[in-house]
């Protein structure tokens, strides 16, 4: 399951590029504004280049943001906390939907909105650290939101449970832990299900049976943190704040996953979904090499889906590798 996960959210570094990505990708260095990430932003919908203060005057006006990440690529967080320093410097409330904190923790990060603990105290009290491993990673994004005022919120699902669906199908969970998913889970979306086979490289040799299974795990996955959100939404806390949802791509890309379930549940929402492309700084431990298979996404299996991957992408241009230096020179 956990390199399903990371695959499934690099499926903008695995996908054709496309003549317009290309040629911006040499001609474009464009500054993405109040922070040293290198790179530049596209509007997907125009096929356009656009900057910073044109990307957030659009993001102001959403009720929920996604931003899709490849969890190990440092520029995707320094990226995410750079939106959150925008929202924070308009005075846009917000809150942090979290994929990295599953929900039967919301009790210690309560505390933590409170002001009644600090974040390593907040670490230690979930045993965040086991339950995901880089979390450190996102100490500046969360410390930033929270010198803001922003809650924090846990809308994963129990990673035991998805687990278990993964293993051995909905059927083998119990009582309570199926009592603590959404009853409704859409698991028949034949356009996510069939990019979902696409995108997880674990299923080369995988009995079609348990790869369906790694899908609903997936799904279910995406349902409980749409669930969350829409939850929070609705609160006195969460209510007039934009929802920013920090999630791996796999499960926003195209609107599918939990921005499907989202606007299911909230029909007339209005929302964004900003991409960070990989530019070649995946990293993957030799572990995740070893269990990885090749996949190979075409455009046409793309095209099909006749929806556009994000609102947004920040791209990262290729660096050209430096001409070797005569002899002689210093």
């Amino acid at each position: 399951m956990e390199t399903a996960r990371w695959a499934a959210q690099e499926v903008l570094d695995r996908m054709p590029r496309s003549p317009i990505l290309a040629c911006l990708a040499v001609l474009l260095a464009m500054p993405v504004g109040a922070q040293d990430v290198e790179g530049f932003w596209l509007d997907m919908y125009h096929a356009e280049p656009t900057d910073g203060e044109t990307l957030m005057d659009d993001l102001v006006q959403s009720e929920v943001i996604y931003l899709g990440e490849t969890h190990s690529v440092d520029r995707h967080h320094a990226l995410q906390t750079w939106v959150v320093e925008q929202l924070v410097a308009r005075e846009v409330p917000f809150f942090l939907a979290m994929e990295q904190a599953e929900f039967f923790h919301q009790n210690h990060l309560d505390r933590y909105n409170a002001g009644d603990v600090d974040f390593d105290a907040l670490v230690e009290a979930m045993d965040w650290e086991s339950r995901w491993s880089n979390i450190q990673d996102y100490r500046q994004l969360i410390e930033t939101a929270h010198a803001a005022d922003a809650p924090i919120v846990g809308i994963n699902a129990r990673a035991e449970t998805i687990r278990a669906i993964g293993r051995g199908g909905l059927e083998s969970l119990g009582e309570v832990e199926r009592g603590e998913l959404p009853h409704q889970l859409w698991l028949g979306d034949p356009d996510y299900r069939r990019l979902l086979k696409l995108q997880l490289p674990v299923h080369a040799g995988m009995p079609e049976e348990v790869l369906d299974q790694v899908c609903d795990a997936q799904i279910a996955r995406d349902a409980t943190m749409a669930d969350r959100i829409v939850r929070f939404m609705d609160t006195d806390e969460g209510e007039g704040r934009i929802a920013v949802v920090i999630a791996g791509s796999g499960h926003v890309s195209f609107g599918l996953g939990t921005p499907d379930r989202v606007r299911t549940l909230l029909p007339q929402v209005r929302d964004r979904i900003v991409l960070f492309t990989v530019s070649g700084e995946l990293e993957l431990s030799p572990q995740e090499e070893a269990m990885a298979a090749g996949v190979t996404i075409t455009h046409e299996d793309l095209r099909s889906l006749g929806r556009t991957v994000a609102d947004y992408v920040h791209a990262k241009a290729e660096e050209e590798p430096s001409p070797p230096r005569p002899e002689g020179d210093s």
